[in-house]
């Protein structure tokens, strides 16, 4: 196995890692929903600028991952759960060690968590009745 090193090594991350996700019973109907077959290609290289501009510092992604979440929220009325931010980070993990190591792989692994938990706490603060649900 290798080190993260490199645009290439990240687009190979995103791409393997979401063609598992596309395929996972409980989170890929989510995605394959929200996400239209022509789209995808587009989508794996914003995804794949967001993590160069995380782990290589290279200002490359524009855009605004809360507010994706809290519309495909929105659209599955309220319907994401803390368990599809884990589903996530379950398998992002399990790609990560089937394909590298080192310090990168594990920025990598840390930022996501961070970053799931994040996402999963601005769309549940965004929802009308988190002030007085759980």
């Amino acid at each position: 196995m290798k080190e993260i090193e490199s645009r290439a090594d990240i687009a190979l991350l995103v791409n393997t890692f979401y063609g598992e996700i596309r395929k996972e019973p409980f989170i890929g109907p989510i995605f394959n929903k929200h996400i239209a077959e022509e789209q995808w290609p587009k989508h794996l290289e914003t995804l794949t600028d967001f993590w160069e501009t995380n782990l290589f510092g290279i200002a490359k992604f524009k855009g605004n991952p809360t507010l994706k979440h809290f519309n495909v929220d929105k659209n599955l009325p309220h319907g994401i759960k803390q368990e599809h931010f884990g589903k996530w980070l379950e398998l992002w993990f399990q790609t990560i060690d089937k394909l590298f190591v080192g310090e990168l792989a594990h920025k990598a692994k840390e930022a996501s968590r961070r970053m799931a938990h994040g996402q999963f706490m601005a769309v549940w603060n965004n929802r009308e009745n988190s002030k007085t649900a759980f």
